[in-house]
């Protein structure tokens, strides 16, 4: 106690001295001053052996005068390094002065420490952020953390304060809720949905019911510990059991008051609840914390479980970020595909755009050749007419090939249309290969018939060489050789009809081939014709590419000549201000010369008559002047 009355009067933004402490001595009762002060005393020894008795009596409230010590010693943030170095901070420039400064007034407005621009407590304020905001550049400075800084310095000198808030940044999980991402907040209110969910079920569907989320009100519970939701006196008990137990104590007092509050909120809509937020339920415990603190160690809170819960939002965040670049590559995908499909829609559409720039073009060179200030530009202009002929020309030499191609293809598809696919193909090769078939057997059978001849004939040659000496006499002798007669002649009429057949077969065959080979020969031109158009699709398809490139030329030319109208408008101005100086400057010359001439003092310098031809020169030259502005005032006023 002594160690910290003396810090406290090497301060000036001490709110608690040596003074108010001993006259605040007979409000506080002897036996809590003395239990107190024997804790702070032998503070190592109580949290080793006591730990459960200490931590029931931060719970009932830390002594007003003793929070200053007590909370650097459960922030471990008595003997820092950090604190050496908090007057060289100051010295130093911060990117975040000017955000600090700027919500600086916003931090408890209402409160005497606070009040006025230039009042101390804003000036402490500012040196503990700025100083906090140099050590640890990532977080910078976030709005919400003035609030719980301001807390301290009514408790402790600056030094104190910047070494706890230093503390509670990297221990007490704050500075991953201030960070730029604030991934911290949204595992807290993923968190805090389900305590809510489970314990509050038909408070929960109430609120998805009205849209009325979780962020909406439990944002600010945990960014100030709700320093700016309750009352003072019961947001500083909540911190004294902060500085103990950590955000445990938010999850408990935030259940407790939606315990406490969840009848009249059912009956709410959205806009009531809102209403009931801000303006009833911050005073509802401004009589009695102790009772918020007794609901809120009802609440049922699993450590284990609120630890599972983190792990699963993590986990359920990186499935969400690798859906995510799946969607992005699948979206990357499909709008290739759509642009390659689409590719010809849009060199028709390019066809189109192309010509209103030409004519847009053309109008642009109409009404550069109506300026007379551009007569230097007649040449170039010129030129681009040309251009714009050649590309007008151009475009027509590529409609009419387009059309034309467009009639080849669709005559194809006629012709294509027409001939026989590769089913009836087949099917007359398999026609052409039976026809084979049977001229084989044919030749076959007519070979056999002509060998049957040849022996019936040298049959009878042996018989007419046997009896060609006798006559016939015999009637059965007769009869026999009508008969072998009758079968020669049937023999030769059936080798007749085969050699019909024969032929018939043969010149079947021969149309067959001669079918096929022209299906080959169409087949064979369909497909160069094929080509062809193809080369020709991208002989179309550069001559397309070339037509943009000239019309990216004739806009950076367009570009070219609106920079320079610019510049010669600017110059008109120059010229025009510069006029009018000139004429300023002759009009005193002009007023000087008379006053000079009435008063005589330019007697013996100038005659009368060559003063007054001087005054004339002046006044032509004003003149001129005039008519010039008035030139360049037409010039403008074509331009706009």
């Amino acid at each position: 106690m002594r160690s910290m009355s003396g810090s406290r009067r090497n301060s000036g933004s001490s709110l608690v001295s040596s003074s108010s402490a001993s006259s605040n001595l007979s409000h506080l009762e002897e036996d809590t001053w003395i239990l107190w002060g024997r804790i702070v005393n032998e503070w190592d020894e109580w949290r080793r052996k006591k730990d459960k008795l200490l931590k029931e009596l931060i719970r009932k409230g830390i002594p007003h005068h003793f929070r200053a010590i007590v909370w650097q010693l459960l922030g471990n943030a008595t003997d820092m390094p950090v604190k050496n170095q908090y007057s060289e901070l100051l010295k130093m420039s911060s990117p975040c002065e000017k955000l600090i400064r700027r919500d600086i007034a916003r931090t408890y407005p209402e409160h005497e420490f606070f009040k006025g621009q230039d009042s101390l407590g804003q000036e402490v304020l500012f040196n503990v952020m700025k100083a906090y905001s140099l050590v640890d550049r990532e977080v910078g400075y976030c709005q919400g953390s003035a609030f719980i800084v301001g807390l301290l310095l009514m408790q402790m000198p600056e030094e104190e304060a910047f070494c706890v808030f230093v503390r509670l940044m990297q221990e007490y999980r704050l500075r991953e809720l201030f960070k730029p991402t604030m991934a911290e907040l949204g595992l807290c209110i993923y968190q805090f949905e389900y305590l809510l969910q489970e314990q509050l079920p038909e408070l929960n569907v109430h609120f998805r019911s009205q849209s009325f989320h979780t962020s909406m009100y439990a944002s600010s519970w945990f960014l100030t510990l709700f320093l700016t939701f309750l009352p003072m006196p019961v947001a500083t008990r909540i911190f004294d059991i902060f500085m103990y137990e950590g955000l445990e104590i938010i999850f408990r007092v935030g259940m407790a008051i939606l315990q406490y509050n969840q009848t009249d909120l059912i009956q709410l809509d959205m806009e009531g609840m809102s209403q009931h937020f801000q303006k009833v339920i911050p005073h509802q415990f401004d009589s009695c914390p102790d009772k918020l603190i007794l609901r809120a160690y009802q609440v049922k809170y699993n450590p284990k479980r609120m630890k599972k819960l983190r792990t699963e939002n993590r986990l359920l965040k990186q499935r969400i970020e690798t859906l995510e670049k799946g969607q992005v590559t699948r979206a990357q995908e499909a709008e290739e595909n759509y642009v390659i499909k689409r590719e010809l829609a849009v060199v028709r559409q390019q066809f189109s755009v192309t010509s209103q720039n030409l004519e847009k073009a053309q109008d642009t060179i109409g009404e550069l050749q109506r300026e007379k200030v551009r007569n230097d530009l007649e040449p170039f202009v010129t030129g681009l007419q040309t251009q714009l002929e050649q590309s007008r020309l151009q475009e027509a030499e590529l409609l009419g090939a387009l059309k034309e191609l467009q009639d080849k293809v669709l005559d194809l598809e006629k012709r294509s249309s027409s001939l026989p696919d590769e089913n009836n193909v087949a099917q007359l090769q398999d026609e052409l290969k039976l026809v084979k078939l049977r001229e084989l057997e044919t030749l076959h059978s007519f070979r056999e018939m002509q060998d049957t001849v040849t022996e019936l004939n040298q049959r009878w040659q042996l018989h007419m060489s046997k009896g060609g000496g006798g006559h016939w006499k015999d009637s059965p002798k007769k009869n026999a050789l009508n008969e072998l007669q009758d079968k020669l002649m049937g023999m030769r009429l059936r080798e007749a009809q085969a050699q019909a057949e024969l032929r018939e077969v043969k010149l079947q065959a021969i149309q067959l081939e001669s079918q096929n080979q022209i299906h080959s020969k169409l087949i064979g031109r369909h497909e160069v014709e094929s080509a062809v158009m193809q080369e020709r699709l991208q002989q179309l398809a550069g001559q397309n590419k070339g037509l943009q490139a000239q019309l990216t030329e004739m806009k950076r030319k367009q570009a070219e000549l609106d920079c320079k109208s610019k510049e010669e408008v600017m110059a008109l101005r120059l010229r025009e201000a510069d006029s009018m100086a000139s004429m300023a400057e002759l009009r005193q010359k002009i007023a000087e010369l008379e006053i000079q001439k009435e008063e005589g003092l330019i007697q013996g310098q100038l005659n009368h008559s060559d003063s007054r031809q001087y005054i004339t020169q002046l006044r032509d030259q004003i003149g001129e002047l005039k008519n010039e502005k008035e030139s360049d005032e037409c010039v403008r006023t074509r331009q706009h």
